[in-house]
């Protein structure tokens, strides 16, 4: 069989598609997090004035506190995860505009006697206020768990 170069053309646009399918199939658990379970914090908390608990049914519970506060854009946050119930292989965190995608901010906490902390920052919106969620991510030697808390910055 002889090729000309519109066939090989062909097979190269295609060789690329596999690649890019091959690829987005592996990377998008880094995009797009899944969970084996999903914490609900209490329904009244507010990351703007203090730190807010999530439990699962089993009595795990998964703090988020960020300081300073109020919680400021482009500016260092201090970033801490306690755990009651749980003992954790890794810990992240992840923010996303609620409305719009801010790009991938994700930060692995570093662990410490039972807390898990680190730095993080918001990146600002040229609309001035935003609505983030902050998903900590929770990887044990047996499931994911995401606990999801919603934050008003800038308004």
């Amino acid at each position: 069989m002889k090729f000309d170069k519109s066939t090989a053309g062909t097979v190269a646009m295609l060789a690329l598609l596999l690649g890019i399918a091959v690829a987005g199939h592996y990377f998008s658990p880094l995009l797009l997090p899944k969970a084996d379970i999903k914490a609900v914090p209490d329904a009244g908390c507010d990351l703007q004035r203090q730190a807010c608990a999530a439990l699962l049914p089993d009595g795990t519970r998964i703090e988020l506190s960020i300081a300073p506060r109020p919680i400021p854009i482009l500016t260092p946050l201090r970033v801490e995860v306690s755990l009651s119930g749980i003992r954790a292989n890794k810990v992240e965190i992840d923010f996303a505009g609620e409305t719009m995608n801010m790009g991938y901010n994700r930060v692995e906490l570093a662990a410490n006697n039972g807390r898990h902390a680190g730095e993080a920052s918001l990146p600002v919106c040229v609309s001035g206020g935003m609505n983030w969620i902050a998903t900590v991510l929770i990887e044990t030697d047996r499931q994911r768990i995401a606990a999801s808390y919603r934050i008003a910055v800038g308004f």
